[in-house]
Parts: structure tokens; C-alpha cells; sequence
């Protein structure tokens, strides 16, 4: 699948890649949204052979957090998942500000059931996802967004994006077994 495919799912891009990179994001958090070029790039530079698989991570600091990633997933499972994710983040400001309505509306935009959304908000059908990837971040040391795993190795970006693509890219490169860029 193509990093903008419609139907993509942050759950996972491709279940047959040889590679995957799990993001520890919450869809609130700046350093997230700041985080969102770097995504694209590796997407792009490795396509299926990287799986990005976005994974929950909601910080009590904001508020909103939560109830976006009960959306992300309502969204991956109407087939656009990281189409919405990267709406959101686009967002943050305005989610940060006016709450559940921006992740309605962006909903909306996308051509998604916003009501069906609304309504996933409501009846916590994706509580136990979003639950499980918290606890599973907590369970290997996450404390905070975003933080990548791959290969074993843990990469906090909540401090500093600085040098995490270029780290990424030499361990997918080194499991991929290759030298350099596809």
C-alpha cells in the first residue's frame, strides 16, 4: 500500500512487511504532529517493507487525546485510518481548543459516517484498543509521545525529533539486510 492510500489503517500499513516500526502517538501532542514529516518520509522510502503501525498513547495533559484515538480507530475501521490520523494532527491547535466537534468535522471532511463516528465516541466500542495499546506502551517504558519501536529498539521523540529518522532508517536498513535507500 501507498503512505496515502485511502484505505490504510494506522493500526498497521501492510500485513506483510518485513519490518515494523510501531509510533507511540497521541493525536494532541505537537511534538506528534511535528513527528508527521518524518513518518512520510520513511513511508515513502521503504513502502511495504516497512510496517507503521500507529499505537495509542493518550496523555492526561490532554484532554482531548482519548477520545481521538477512540476516533482513529472508528476511522481505520471505515478504511481511513491514517488519513484521519493525519487530519487530526494537522489540527492540533483547533482540537486543543474546540474538543470531540474538530474530530467530528474532520470526519466529515473525509467523507467518513461522521454520525457512526459520533456514535463510536459514545458507546466506547474502541476502548479496549486504545486501553490496550496504553498499557502495552507502559508495559516497555513509554512515557511519552511520540516514542517509536523497531527491532527491539525504543526511540523517545518526546524530547527531540533530532536524529530519529536518520536512527530509524540505519536499524530498518540493517533488518532489511540493505545498505542504503530502495
Amino acid at each position: 500500500m501507498s503512505p496515502n492510500d485511502s484505505t490504510t489503517s494506522p493500526r498497521s500499513d501492510s500485513a506483510s512487511s518485513s519490518v515494523v516500526l510501531d509510533v507511540w502517538c497521541e493525536l494532541q501532542c505537537p511534538d506528534c504532529r511535528s513527528a508527521l514529516a518524518d513518518l512520510r518520509e520513511l513511508r515513502a522510502r521503504y513502502g511495504d517493507a516497512l510496517d507503521v503501525r500507529l499505537r495509542h498513547f493518550p496523555l492526561a495533559k490532554h484532554p482531548h487525546a482519548y477520545a481521538a484515538a477512540q476516533a482513529a480507530e472508528e476511522a481505520a475501521a471505515q478504511g481511513q485510518g491514517w488519513p484521519y490520523v493525519e487530519a487530526v494532527l494537522e489540527r492540533v491547535a483547533e482540537l486543543d481548543a474546540r474538543g470531540v466537534p474538530v474530530l467530528v468535522e474532520v470526519a466529515r471532511e473525509l467523507g467518513l459516517d461522521a454520525e457512526e463516528l459520533d456514535t463510536a465516541l459514545i458507546d466506547g466500542r474502541h476502548l479496549l484498543a486504545v486501553d490496550a495499546d496504553q498499557a502495552e506502551g507502559q508495559a516497555i517504558g513509554v512515557t511519552g509521545t511520540p516514542t517509536y519501536e523497531i527491532g527491539g529498539e525504543r526511540l523517545d521523540g518526546g524530547k527531540s525529533q533530532e536524529g530519529l529518522r536518520e536512527r530509524i532508517t540505519e536499524i530498518a536498513d540493517r533488518l532489511l539486510g540493505e545498505s542504503g535507500p530502495r
